[in-house]
């Protein structure tokens, strides 16, 4: 187990700067293009996949980085290049990270390969899990997923919503209720094949900010998928199903968690390292533009009023980083969350990021407010921070359950 460290070693210190040029050269010049377009970056991500950024292998690396500081690093320097477009670069992460958490070794190997395809065709995953009543409150699922046992597939009907990649992903993750009477605890994952029938697009969102990112409905209607397209397999799904009835008629014991909870924990600091990345980013340009930009015969950081609001966007970020990089350790040694860690990471980076991007506008006044300038983007996209993957009051909510031990609601 790697001891935890503020310091990047060599190899790392590379990938970084590997990372940061693409971000700088690639992403960065066409930023603004695909935000006013809101349309998915497909050249932009055949380029990451042509350099080997955008592949499983890539972020295989990332992921099993001993120190567990390859993917908050890898997620910062992208998403301080652009978060729309880099949210189109990690989005199959989520599907990916769904099946690795819940699915056999013959899943993972079978169709984390397919969606991302390759340099010349490239493809991209979601993962379905939020519905139209069903956001927060994931106990208000109703997509269901019915076993029939005759022909050894599951049927598949309902509503997805808030889907990145939804509709146009080669591979769908989805999260379906399979035991109406356990709540949240009867969910399971299902992997969708590609151009499986009874699976379309419905809307597609237009959005405040990520807007290079795709973001739709997903309907099933009548999907049917082979039996072993249940993540993790029948068998264990079973035996989970029966420990949980058990529990509910002895009233108590060990909590289960859901399918996709589980994906959620794992993904929530790499959200956090999201955050200070575009937070980073505006600070920069908040920074540079208060060195140069001059009024009453001298540059505007001479005056504390600008002067200590940066000092205190730098000391946010840099506060935000360690609680990821916190987190991101204690995931990869084994460390149990007893505090919530996770979610303190993603909370405060999340807040952090829209406070930060907000200064920036305010330090370049009403440059800040055009689209001349790349703060006016970068805070309409850290407003997504406090919302996916657990709004800011439900990180709130895990924390304080998990401080206190009490059901807080």
């Amino acid at each position: 187990m790697a001891e935890f460290t503020m310091e990047l070693n060599d190899d790392q210190k590379q990938v970084r700067d590997w990372i940061h040029g693409f971000a700088a050269d690639v992403m960065r010049p066409a930023a603004a293009e695909w935000d006013e377009r809101e349309e998915t970056p497909w050249p932009v991500i055949q380029e990451a996949a042509k350099v080997g950024i955008y592949s499983l292998d890539f972020y295989a690396q990332q992921f099993f980085d001993p120190t567990g500081l390859g993917i908050p690093m890898a997620m910062e320097e992208l998403f301080w290049g652009d978060a729309g477009i880099a949210l189109s670069i990690v989005g199959t992460g989520l599907a990916a990270i769904g099946v690795v958490a819940n699915g056999t070794e013959e899943q993972i190997g079978t169709w984390i390969p397919q969606m991302y395809g390759t340099p010349d065709d490239v493809k991209v995953a979601a993962f379905c899990s939020s519905e139209p009543d069903a956001g927060s409150d994931v106990g208000s699922m109703r997509t269901r997923a019915v076993y029939d046992q005759a022909k050894d597939e599951w049927v598949l009907n309902g509503t997805k919503t808030w889907a990145t990649n939804g509709g146009i992903a080669n591979v769908h993750i989805v999260v379906a209720v399979v035991d109406p009477a356990l709540g949240t605890k009867g969910h399971a994952s299902f992997i969708i094949p590609p151009n499986t029938p009874g699976l379309s697009q419905g809307q597609k969102f237009k959005k405040h900010g990520i807007r290079a990112s795709h973001t739709a409905e997903v309907v099933l209607e009548d999907v049917r998928i082979p039996g072993s397209c249940l993540l993790g397999g029948k068998e264990k799904l079973d035996e989970r199903l029966a420990r949980a009835h058990e529990r509910a008629r002895s009233g108590g014991g060990e909590r289960v968690k859901n399918a996709a909870m589980a994906t959620f924990e794992a993904s929530r600091p790499a959200v956090g390292a999201m955050a200070v990345g575009t937070a980073r980013a505006a600070y920069e340009v908040a920074l540079d533009y208060a060195k140069t930009r001059t009024q009453f015969g001298r540059p505007i950081i001479d005056n504390q009023g600008v002067a200590f609001q940066l000092a205190d966007m730098r000391t946010q970020i840099d506060a935000a980083r360690l609680l990821v990089w916190r987190a991101s350790w204690m995931a990869v040694a084994g460390r149990p969350f007893e505090s919530a860690e996770g979610s303190m990471s993603k909370l405060f980076a999340s807040e952090v990021a829209q406070k930060v991007t907000a200064q920036a506008v305010q330090i370049l006044g009403g440059n800040g407010f055009t689209r001349e300038y790349p703060v006016e983007r970068m805070h309409r996209d850290s407003a997504i921070y406090t919302i996916f993957e657990g709004t800011s009051e439900i990180q709130r909510l895990v924390i304080a359950r998990t401080i206190s031990g009490m059901p807080i609601r």
